[in-house]
């Protein structure tokens, strides 16, 4: 029998996130995922009059497949990819690897090669379709959470099942608030960090592209970040674990970047070119329910009381001009359990120990279990 949860997000996903309407073409990338999900999203995609395409893929193939990669091969994949993804008005992805570390042994410079052929997929899917990107539950990531497979499923559809159309009444009071600032200045153990975001669209993320979701973003000048940053979350990227990953920043571009291991796995990553070693992306994280870091964006990236400061590419509706194949959300948890921290926008402090000081902004505070 279904789990009714399933349902309610496979139509949330279909009818709230993605608004798909009678006649779009919606992609459903399924990764890992049990076949429940995907009949759900089916049904829910038919429901809504939309016609559902479907790709089923596995992480253990798809590493394989990236190991041996090669220009001729990739250059056919992307193109077949790019012109099925032309044809879609919506996409949506479910991601139940049961390894997070799968792609560590894919040779960096593969890597780097099928990210260069299937950067051009992702941009159009980023940019031109509907779309709702997120995880699938699995023991694996409960037991990165370090929580129990039944404790981490009902946080799991807690979080993506959150009522963010009220949380987004709170992100727009954020957003135009930063929209009227120009310098942001970041506080913290490790951290000192300046930059301006004058005259930049400030984005609230609730619900509508990614889940769980919660973030309100923006981009900075990009020569203008100055100063240091130490994240404190930990993170993967292209399959590889870092921690304490520490950038210094001069006239925009990071000068200098350190971590506690695979220090030239991080180099190696902000020299795949020279927008890598810019900034793309500056978010506050405000999801109430994620507290805690589980070396997995979707939900880390959301974390209260944390930001994100993201080397790499902007995106086009937040657009600083930097350009990369890389997107690498590195996250800064300021709550006082992870040493505090604060923000001031234009000099008047927003945020201190990863709660707001506005009132008005308090439903984006950490909830108090």
């Amino acid at each position: 029998m279904t789990d009714p949860r399933t349902t309610q997000l496979a139509r949330s996903l279909v009818n709230y996130s993605c608004r798909v309407q009678r006649g779009e073409h919606v992609l459903l990338d399924l990764i890992d995922a049990p076949d429940e999900i995907g009949i759900e999203l089916i049904r829910a995609v038919r429901d809504s009059g939309g016609v559902p395409h479907v790709r089923l893929r596995h992480s253990r193939i798809t590493a394989e497949m990236f190991a041996g990669a090669t220009d001729v091969q990739y250059s056919s994949i992307a193109a077949f990819e790019l012109e099925e993804m032309k044809t879609m008005q919506a996409y949506i992805a479910i991601r139940g690897c049961q390894n997070s570390y799968e792609n560590s042994a894919v040779p960096a410079e593969a890597m780097k090669l099928t990210q260069k052929h299937l950067s051009p997929v992702h941009e159009h899917r980023v940019c031109h379709t509907k779309w709702c990107v997120l995880r699938w539950p699995t023991p694996s990531m409960a037991q990165g959470a370090s929580m129990s497979t039944e404790q981490f499923e009902d946080f799991y559809f807690r979080c993506c099942l959150a009522d963010y159309g009220k949380l987004k009444e709170a992100m727009d009071i954020l957003a135009e608030r930063m929209m009227r600032s120009d310098q942001v200045h970041i506080v913290g153990p490790g951290t000192d960090l300046t930059f301006s975001i004058k005259g930049m669209p400030a984005i609230p993320c609730a619900g509508e592209m990614n889940i769980p979701d919660g973030e309100v973003f923006t981009a900075p000048i990009r020569n203008s970040v100055n100063g240091a940053v130490h994240y404190t979350a930990p993170t993967i990227y292209q399959g590889i674990a870092f921690d304490g990953v520490r950038l210094t920043f001069r006239d925009g571009k990071i000068v200098e970047a350190h971590c506690n291991s695979n220090e030239d796995a991080l180099n190696r990553i902000l020299d795949s070119d020279e927008g890598a070693r810019y900034i793309g992306e500056f978010s506050f994280g405000v999801n109430p329910e994620i507290l805690q870091p589980m070396r997995d964006i979707l939900f880390d990236e959301k974390i209260a009381g944390s930001f994100h400061f993201t080397p790499g590419n902007a995106y086009e509706n937040c657009d600083n001009g930097n350009r990369s194949q890389v997107h690498w959300d590195l996250v800064c948890i300021q709550r006082a359990d992870y040493g505090g921290g604060s923000i001031f926008l234009d000099g008047e402090l927003v945020r201190k120990d990863g709660f707001f000081t506005d009132p008005a902004l308090s439903i984006l505070n950490p909830a108090q279990h």
